[in-house]
């Protein structure tokens, strides 16, 4: 839309100075006009003087002088009369460069009020967008305040009874507490679901069309819509009850448990994916190790494994992502990762990283000798180490 306006208001600005060259050009010619007129009324009584000279004789001599005046008068009326010509077709001219200029000022308008209405509505929709999630989180919040409640009235009913309640019990009731914080926080630093989809969009080329695959740590559910909307057939697990409860509120299926119980319950060769995004930096490096290896066993041949999580290589990536979440246990090397899938079976690993951080990066100096050079180089070198991407995936396939 800018570059539209943009090209309008140039086209609208061209026709603009058209109409004002030509309006120049017209008070020119009406000048000239206004001069070739008063030629001309003084061509009309020369003209009657000739008449009046040609019938006395005496004055015959000084006719061809007189006829030479009058032929340079009439000249002049030509010349008048051609500018009156051109002037009319200037005039008409003038008249279809208005009418352009006029509907060119429309369109720039047009689209200005196109644009503006257009930026009124898309923040209207992220407005809408923010709602709905906040709607949502309320919900969830509400049917954990149902919960609770009906703990509590069995925590209480035992203390009447003078019956101490197991710890099983006591955590029973703070989990879901924990559980909604940690959603909580998630919604304020995760990102909106519209952008996470956006993130995630192209994970959906690595695996079998139509094939079954399991999110572990689905979270919202945001890769699991995607799966159902291109075919897939999508199950998830995430520890986080507000996730789950999310996730059963959009008709996905998806259940609440741990991760590696959840995978390691699966059959053997029943999968065709196995997900996760930003779950494994939670883990223990054993209990990655683990994950690795269940999926191996559950994946069908041809079936692909995606892991997403933070770039440890990215200095701004472990300041402002990976230590800004306290539940984060272990950064893990993108060659570590590689090396983890290829040595537990997986072929044609490789590593994908995000969009880089261009906004954040170090700007270059002008060139001007070999010291600016030198200094753009390290200052390369800088980016490089502290912009670089802020996730990565590591992709393998099972032969």
């Amino acid at each position: 839309m800018k570059r539209t306006i943009e090209k309008l208001h140039h086209e609208r600005v061209e026709k603009d100075e058209d109409c004002r060259r030509t309006l120049r050009e017209l008070e020119q010619a009406v000048q000239g006009l206004k001069e070739g007129a008063a030629l001309s009324r003084l061509d009309d009584r020369l003209d009657r003087l000739e008449k009046k000279l040609a019938s006395k004789p005496d004055l015959k001599a000084a006719a061809p002088e007189l006829q030479d005046a009058l032929r340079e008068l009439r000249e002049v009326q030509a010349r008048s009369l051609e500018s009156l010509q051109s002037l009319a077709g200037r005039l008409a001219g003038l008249q279809r460069l208005g009418l352009e200029l006029g509907d060119a000022r429309d369109r720039e308008w047009d689209a200005l009020g196109s644009n503006h209405v257009g930026l009124i509505f898309k923040s209207m929709e992220w407005r809408v967008e923010e709602l709905a999630a906040a709607y949502d989180d309320v919900k969830l919040l509400m049917r954990s305040f149902l919960n609770l409640e009906d703990k509590l009235v069995r925590l209480l009913a035992l203390l009447e009874e003078k019956k101490l309640p197991t710890p099983a019990e006591a955590r029973d009731v703070l989990q879901p507490i924990r559980d909604w914080r940690y959603a909580g926080f998630e919604t304020r630093f995760r990102g909106g679901e519209r952008e996470i989809r956006g993130q995630q969009e192209s994970y959906l080329a690595f695996f079998p069309k139509g094939g079954r695959v399991l999110d572990l740590g689905c979270g919202r559910g945001e890769f699991m819509e995607l799966l159902r909307e291109n075919g897939f057939r999508p199950s998830g697990v995430d520890s986080n009850s507000q996730m789950a409860g999310r996730c059963l509120d959009k008709g996905l299926d998806c259940r609440q448990g741990d991760l590696l119980e959840a995978l390691a319950g699966e059959p053997d060769l029943s999968l065709d994916g196995v997900f996760s995004s930003q779950v494994i930096e939670h883990l223990e490096p054993e209990s990655i190790r683990r994950l690795v290896e269940l999926a191996f066993q559950k994946l069908r041949s041809g079936g692909a494994i995606v892991l997403e999580t933070v770039n440890p290589l990215s200095v701004f990536a472990l300041v402002h992502i990976y230590f800004l979440d306290m539940s984060h246990r272990t950064p893990i090397h993108p060659q570590a990762l590689k090396f983890l899938l290829e040595s537990s079976g997986f072929a044609g690993v490789a590593l994908l990283e995000s969009q880089p951080l261009e906004a954040e990066k170090l700007q270059p100096v002008p060139v001007a000798g070999d010291a600016s050079e030198i200094l753009n180089r390290n200052i390369d070198r800088l980016n490089a180490l502290l912009f670089a991407p802020p996730n990565f995936a590591a992709v393998g396939r099972k032969p």
